[in-house]
């Protein structure tokens, strides 16, 4: 009698728990699900609706920049001056609401026309000049920064000096901060169906999958036909754009411009986005960026009321830590860096050739 050998299939290697509880994709809400429930615990004005009404609107800006920078970044692309944007947009904003008779809602309209003429210039340095996209933003916005003292006059924009009063008007101001669902302010939801916006065009028309297959691979994506240099070129505008609607919300906001509007929104925005990135999808996207934003807001908020007094370093040492893990965990999983391909080697031998006959 003869027995079939019989094989068993190798059985397969048991995922960590830490992929099997998806720590790679999900923990920034694994992190502030720890935040609410550690400070929740030991802090009792943590989980109060105001707390949670002040986090949320607190962050608004930082997550309207976050998306600015997102745009251009899914084309490894760098926008370094969404923040000098947020500021110049800001800046000229008061100064013709303070200078002219201009409607203030016309005065933010322009400012951001304005915003979206910088990102404009910042893409033909970058597409034309072939400048490094991190060097011409970078500089860009050091000749912002120029222009807002120029436009500001170097001082603080609040008052008219004039009447004394507000520059901004109450119901200019009113427009972005009228109470809403769960008393939450205008300008909030306005950030969220934004988010939906970038959203969908990222996720599901061309431009985003294009815009993706740039990042990945510029040269390969041009060689399929993208239009590599126009994507670039176009995402450095609605970025820019962006950048100068996140200034007329803090118009809406806090109505003073000061020097430091605008360039201290820099950092945890980046570093939003890129926390975020490694969040979901494993690349840059709308979601992982906004759960980031809201995830840091809250640690900071509950070690501000752990250290009730002297508290100014909390956001800025928590900020730039986030920013530094966020980089670097970013780059190590290949989201940041985009690697090069190794040329194919044919590992067959050429046929042989008969040797010609003497």
């Amino acid at each position: 009698m003869t027995a079939a050998a019989t094989t068993t299939a190798p059985a397969k290697p048991r995922r960590p728990l830490t992929q099997r509880l998806g720590f790679d994709r999900f923990s920034a809400l694994y992190l502030w699900a720890a935040f609410m429930i550690f400070f929740g615990i030991t802090q009792d004005n943590f989980l109060t609706h105001t707390s949670i009404n002040l986090v949320l609107t607190g962050k608004v800006v930082v997550a309207v920049l976050g998306l600015a920078f997102l745009i251009p970044l899914a084309g490894a692309t760098f926008d370094l001056s969404i923040g000098a944007l947020m500021g110049f947009s800001v800046a000229v904003t008061m100064a013709l609401a303070n200078k002219t008779s201009i409607p203030q809602g016309l005065c933010a309209l322009i400012a951001i026309a304005l915003c979206a003429l910088v990102g404009f210039i910042s893409g033909f340095i970058v597409v034309k000049l072939n400048v490094n996209s991190f060097i011409a933003t970078l500089g860009m916005s050091q000749v912002l920064g120029a222009l807002c003292i120029l436009v500001s006059g170097n001082r603080t924009l609040n008052n008219n000096e004039a009447t004394g009063k507000p520059i901004l008007s109450a119901s200019y101001r009113d427009f972005g901060r009228r109470q809403l669902l769960f008393d939450l302010p205008a300008y909030f939801y306005f950030m969220i169906l934004l988010a939906i916006v970038v959203w969908f065009v990222l996720e599901h028309t061309p431009f985003g999958r294009y815009m993706f297959a740039t990042g990945g691979n510029r040269e390969a994506a041009r060689l399929s036909g993208v239009k590599t240099n126009r994507l670039t070129w176009s995402s450095l505008v609605i970025s820019a754009t962006i950048a100068g609607f996140a200034g007329t919300i803090h118009t809406w906001k806090v109505g003073v411009y000061n020097s430091s509007t605008g360039p201290g929104y820099l950092f945890p925005a980046i570093a939003a986005v890129f926390f975020g990135a490694s969040q979901l999808k494993g690349r840059p996207n709308v979601w992982g960026t906004l759960i980031a934003v809201f995830a840091l807001a809250f640690g900071v908020k509950g070690l501000q009321l752990t250290f009730t007094s002297g508290t100014e370093w909390i956001e800025p040492l928590f900020e730039g830590a986030s920013l530094l893990i966020a980089v670097a965990f970013a780059s190590r999983q290949g989201i940041v860096k985009i690697p090069k391909r190794k040329p194919k080697t044919d590992a067959t031998p050429p046929p042989a050739t008969a040797a010609p006959a003497a």
